[in-house]
């Protein structure tokens, strides 16, 4: 890929505790739907959205993290995200079929509220029963 589609600073959000140094790779089980191996390893250039994503992962009881990552090799613009639902990718959301390193864990990012939290799920659900939508990545 020629094309630099963001400079970052990268963001990834999950319920793993992880350390500077780890590497987040696909072949894995997705934070979402525990069912689905991942072909790509996903992040964003939103420190909050990668937030959101920490918060729905859904390991439950686990505290939800945020990590600066970096990518190690090529990577594209989530067309999960771009094409079916923000053309454009204001999102800032990508993948990647390489690894992406953490860089470091980031505190400073905007927590849900309970019952935002429970919005976002009930609208996912929503999603899901209608077949309209979900998050697997």
């Amino acid at each position: 890929m020629s094309e630099v589609l963001d400079e970052g600073p990268f963001f990834h959000g999950t319920k793993a505790q992880l350390q500077p140094g780890d590497l987040l790779r696909a072949g894995f089980n997705s934070n979402y739907r525990p069912e689905v191996v991942m072909n790509h390893i996903y992040f964003t250039a939103l420190r909050d959205g990668a937030g959101l994503a920490a918060e729905l992962a859904t390991l439950d009881g686990s505290t939800p993290h945020v990590y600066e990552v970096e990518p190690t090799g090529p990577f594209e613009n989530d067309p999960n995200v771009t094409d079916k639902k923000f053309p454009g990718n204001p999102t800032r959301s990508f993948r990647s079929r390489e690894p992406l390193r953490v860089v470091r864990e980031v505190v400073d990012w905007t927590r849900l509220t309970p019952e935002a939290l429970q919005t976002w799920k009930d609208r996912l659900a929503e999603l899901r029963a209608d077949e309209r939508g979900e998050i697997i990545n």
